[in-house]
């Protein structure tokens, strides 16, 4: 089909896509390869959707890396794997009051949620997850959502935390289902779904997206997005790899501004109606253009530091959200 084509017949669906069904496998594999000049065709029919559906206002959430051990996994793209030599700082679960300080410091930068991360399989030590609880009431305290990305869940887990406040929870599926035994052979992908869905069962606001770039053919960032609409995901967060030296992956070269961009806009037109959110990697991925997530149909965004790297200064991205308010014609609070 002819990139002018394309565009034609996404066009022809926005009644549907507004109803809020996506794009099947084969038109969604297809926006991932439009040249450049039919992006600014395209774009114009996500930023409505994204509007439609989700509202002008973009979200903004932050992270704490809580706990940096060395994770028992072998994910390739991984600096807190212990399978490779990344030399990534590792420490034992912070303090609460920690981590109460660094939520109040991106309380003042807007943030609506904020999330208590930690590396390896499961948080399985009683007094550990005794801890994470406290966290958890106390972001609620703050007025924050309280969210947490803890590894894989299990019933007495997901009680205790839905307990202490807990009201959203992130787990990445990382990749697509065909191309995850080339990322990692330590766990099935089977058990990353079953955590969502456990999650999903237990009443939370689910995040489960994955990082761009590792390989993956087009195609598999297709089957990745449809699998997530099938999930029912409420939350896909996109992250865009950031090589680590020491990983299989650290002369991985990742995605083009086209790219990730026409990513983004793919997933919001297979997820029509869900939150779509810009995490790890984006200065590297998109450079000057990070502006333009929001009119590919992001309607949220990740700020401060990620897990072992630096984030973008705050305040780099509050003049970037202030200018798209102006062209979207929202305030930005």
């Amino acid at each position: 089909m002819k990139p002018e084509k394309i565009v034609a017949e996404i066009a022809r669906r926005l009644p549907r896509l507004l109803d809020g069904e996506g794009l099947d496998g084969e038109l969604a594999i297809a926006v991932t390869g439009l040249p450049g000049p039919e992006i600014f065709s395209l774009l114009p029919l996500c930023n409505r959707l994204r509007r439609h559906h989700c509202g002008r206002r973009i979200a903004r959430c932050a992270i704490a890396n809580a706990k940096s051990g060395r994770c028992g996994e072998n994910c390739a793209f991984c600096a807190r794997s212990a399978a490779w030599k990344t030399g990534v700082e590792t420490f034992p679960l912070i303090t609460v009051e920690e981590l109460l300080d660094r939520a109040r410091s991106m309380r003042e930068a807007g943030v609506d949620n904020f999330s208590v991360v930690t590396s390896g399989t499961a948080v399985g030590d009683a007094a550990e997850q005794a801890r994470i609880a406290a966290m958890l009431e106390g972001l609620a305290g703050l007025g924050l959502g309280p969210c947490a990305s803890l590894g894989f869940l299990d019933a007495e887990a997901v009680e205790l935390y839905r307990r202490a406040g807990l009201k959203h929870y992130h787990h990445n599926l990382e990749t697509a289902r065909s191309f995850f035994p080339s990322i990692c052979t330590s766990h099935s992908y089977e058990r990353a779904v079953e955590t969502v869905k456990l999650a999903k069962k237990a009443g939370f606001y689910v995040c489960s997206g994955g990082i761009m770039g590792l390989g993956e053919s087009p195609a598999q960032q297709v089957e990745l997005a449809l699998e997530l609409n099938r999930l029912e995901v409420d939350s896909i967060p996109l992250n865009f790899l950031q090589p680590v030296p020491g990983t299989p992956l650290a002369g991985q070269p990742g995605l083009s501004p086209r790219a990730a961009l026409l990513t983004v806009a793919m997933f919001r037109l297979v997820n029509p109606t869900r939150d779509l959110r810009i995490c790890g990697g984006r200065q590297r991925a998109f450079g000057d253009f990070q502006g333009l997530v929001f009119a590919a149909g992001a309607n949220g965004l990740m700020v401060g530091n990620y897990l072992t790297t630096r984030g973008r200064q705050w305040e780099d991205d509050r003049l970037m959200l202030a200018a798209w308010a102006d062209f979207d014609g929202d305030d930005g609070k």
